[in-house]
């Protein structure tokens, strides 16, 4: 049985995790649009992932014998300036995830949940990966400028990307 505590906190996550799918769905979306299919494809393997990282919790959840309470998605936006704009937001929303993620495993270690915590730890460590991710293709685009034909070269790159499923 999981405390209330946790299980409100993890419900929580879960929207947010559900939120981030939205978000990266808006942007694969604003991309292909753009004309941009590797850039759209990057994002859309990251709706993937995020909705794998929601249904993780939903199915740890259930297996401690909690409730999933499934809330309202709040809207995202659905436009960005520039490729680098929309990987700057991408950094800016997965630290905070990294930082939603470390107040649940804190949560967790204060409440002596230990399967919790566990089950976070590859939580912990999906986010060190996707913020160093991001970095590396800021620092692509940042290298690049407005030079169009990096721009394609770095589409192409992002459009070879394929889905694999987390292991959580």
């Amino acid at each position: 049985m999981i405390l209330k505590k946790i299980e409100d906190a993890l419900n929580e996550q879960i929207n947010a995790e559900m939120w981030s799918a939205y978000l990266y769905l808006s942007m694969s979306l604003h991309f292909e649009h753009e004309g941009r299919p590797g850039i759209s494809n990057w994002f859309r393997i990251q709706f993937q992932e995020e909705q794998a990282h929601a249904l993780a919790l939903m199915d740890y959840l259930n297996a401690r014998d909690g409730k999933v309470v499934l809330q309202p998605i709040a809207g995202v936006p659905d436009a960005w300036a520039s490729p680098k704009e929309a990987f700057l937001a991408t950094l800016e929303h997965e630290q905070k995830v990294t930082s939603l993620i470390h107040n649940l495993y804190a949560m967790a270690e204060e409440e002596k949940d230990f399967a919790t915590r566990q089950k976070l730890n590859t939580f912990v460590a999906e986010q060190v990966e996707e913020e160093d991710n991001v970095r590396q293709i800021i620092d692509d685009l940042t290298l690049i400028g407005n030079d169009g034909t990096g721009l394609y070269q770095i589409d192409q790159k992002l459009g070879t990307r394929t889905y694999v499923a987390p292991q959580l």
